[in-house]
This record gives structure tokens, sequence and C-alpha cells, in this order.
């Protein structure tokens, strides 16, 4: 017996992802109409069907948004990242004023979210925050999309995922960042982070992080490199554990001089490794983070770090499902990340 056809079989008829297969088949104004009537036709060719059943029940309206806070390893029992956290006032007062209510959900990577959303009237659109590894859940989103149900995550833009996407640039976050080290004399990074396909935000501070570093070589002649990475989570022991793997592999020819870490909690654990292991924060190691969240400022030294801006991620949540949910045009939106300088990274090099 031929199996039934699905969006992924048009998708992949039309050389298109699955995410626009959806879209064209519900008249959304996101895709162009050649390629809409080019879906259309392949559907039809398939005879593919739409679950006007399911799709009926979505289009009914709670006047509800979900926001679903993934788990996330923590040093407390919150499996919450404080980053996220800083985000939750500017979501709730950004649906409160559109006359929504909130329905606040923590959820496991490994339930299954996607399934208790898609056919159920709880939420009219999801917000999802605190993913860990993206491969961890690719297939969830997929199906969210197949069903049209209506969700914005906060993280990295990329056309070959799946949903519309509200984040920061990291890219260009780990370059200004690793500018600002430049040119206090530093010349021997290491980076403490994820730089693999399944954390693409960290990765994408990573590659910043060097592509600082090259352009640094071909305008100056100077030497400046990357000289270690080492894998971590989020938490403060996972960068006090790769700040301590560093010091102990690192060739004693070549004098580390800076520590990129990928979040602030991790920064605050790289430090206490540094000055268990007999050196001085910032004299003879300049460590940063990213985020900045609160306890940034107070950690000692205070904390070089990014900042992506939480009020405004929020309310851009908000704004962009709302729309969403009406059928209006939406696009993934990358926000400017800003620099803020403390302590942690000292003052300009004195040869």
């Amino acid at each position: 017996m031929k199996s039934k056809a699905t969006s992924f079989d048009i998708a992949h008829m039309a050389g298109v992802s699955q995410s626009t297969v959806s879209r064209a088949l519900s008249d959304s104004p996101l895709v162009n109409p050649i390629t809409r009537e080019k879906i259309k036709q392949i559907a039809k060719d398939l005879n593919y069907k739409v679950d006007k059943n399911a799709s009926n029940l979505r289009k009914q309206q709670s006047k509800t948004l979900a926001l679903l806070l993934f788990e996330d390893p923590t040093a407390d029992d919150s499996s919450i990242n404080p980053f996220f956290i800083s985000m939750l006032a500017s979501i709730t007062k950004a649906t409160a004023a559109a006359g929504y209510d909130l329905l606040v959900s923590f959820q496991n990577l490994n339930d299954d979210w996607h399934a208790v959303y898609e056919d159920s009237n709880k939420a009219d659109g999801l917000i999802l925050l605190g993913y860990g590894s993206y491969t961890d859940y690719e297939y969830k989103l997929s199906q969210l999309e197949e069903q049209e149900t209506r969700f914005l995550r906060w993280g990295a833009p990329d056309e070959n995922h799946p949903g519309i996407s509200i984040g920061s640039d990291n890219f260009q976050g780990g370059k200004i960042i690793t500018e600002h080290l430049l040119t206090l004399g530093r010349r021997n990074f290491a980076f403490i982070g994820e730089a693999g396909d399944g954390a693409p935000e960290l990765k994408a501070r990573y590659l910043g992080a060097v592509k600082a570093i090259s352009n640094f070589q071909l305008d100056s002649n100077e030497q400046a490199q990357m000289i270690g990475q080492v894998d971590a989570i989020s938490t403060e022991l996972d960068g006090y554990q790769a700040a301590t793997t560093l010091l102990h592999s690192i060739d004693d020819n070549v004098k580390l001089d800076a520590i990129f870490c990928a979040s602030d909690l991790m920064a605050i654990g790289a430090i206490r490794a540094i000055k268990e292991q007999g050196y001085d924060v910032p004299k003879d190691i300049a460590v940063v983070g990213y985020d900045n969240i609160q306890v940034s400022g107070f950690s000692n030294p205070p904390l070089t770090t990014v900042q992506q801006n939480a009020a405004l991620a929020g309310k851009l949540l908000v704004d962009n499902l709302l729309k969403l949910i009406h059928n209006e045009p939406v696009d993934d939106v990358l926000m400017q990340p800003e620099l803020i300088i403390r302590q942690s990274c000292g003052n300009e090099i004195k040869e």
C-alpha cells in the first residue's frame, strides 16, 4: 500500500524547506506567489490533504500565549538560565498590554510538549526559551510547523531551521569583545563554550572571536592566536572545570592571557579556577563573559561582558508572535549586542 504523502515529500520535490511548504499551503504572505503556486501544484499532484479538523481547531482563539521554558543545567534546582528569567518581565508586560493571558510552562526536552500544544486550544501561539542543543528538538519544531502551530523561538536565525527566530547577533558580539581585548594588548586567547552545530549561538560567538583575531593579524601584522577551546555548557562549574583543563593543557612556552567564556556564569567559574592556580585576574589572564546577567557586575573582579537586550527581546517575541497569529508578515530579527566594559579584562598592557 502506498504511504500517504507528507509535507516533507512536497518540500523535497519543490526544493524548499518543510516550513515553506506549511506556509504556502496556508496562504502565508511570507511565501512569494510563484513558489506558493508551485508548492500547491505539487501537493495536488501527490493528492496531499491538510488535516482540516486540526487546522480549524488551531484557528480558534484562546486569547492566551504560552511561554515554554526548557530545562537548562544550573547550579541550583531551578534549571532555568538566569538570562531567560530576565526576559520574563517584558514578555509578561507585552502580553498583558495586548490583552492576552500568559501561560508559563516548564518543559523537559524529552517531553511531548510539541504534541500537547499542536492539537489543543491551550494557547494561540508559543514562545520557546532556554533550549539546549538545537539538534535535540529540531524534529519537534518541524512537527509544530507541520501542524501550522504559531510559534517563535529565542535563538540564532537560520534559514535551515524551522520557525521564526528572534535573536542577538552572536557573531558580532564575539567579535567586538575580542577586539576590545586585542586593543588592551591581549594576544593568546582561549574560548570556553560549545563551538559545534548543536549550539549555533555559542558557535557564532566563537567564530566572531576567531574573525576578530584574523582581522587584527591582517591589519597590524602582529601575532595573535586562538590557542585553546574547551566545550562547556552554561554553569559556573562548567567554567571552573574548563578553565582548569585549559591551564593544565596549554604549552608552558605560550602565555595564555585572555579567556573568552560563552556565558557570564562560565566566566565566573573560570575566574575562580584561575585564581586557585595562582594567577591574577586580570593582570595575568583577562576573563570576559556573555549575557550581562545581574551578578556579572558583582563578581570579583566585575565582569566585562556582552549585553543582549532582554527587555527588547521579550517585547519583540510577543509582538511578532501576535503578527503570526493574525497572519501578518513576520521575519527573523537579529538584535545588535552591546559591549559592557568592567575590570575583568584590565587596562592596556604596557610593554
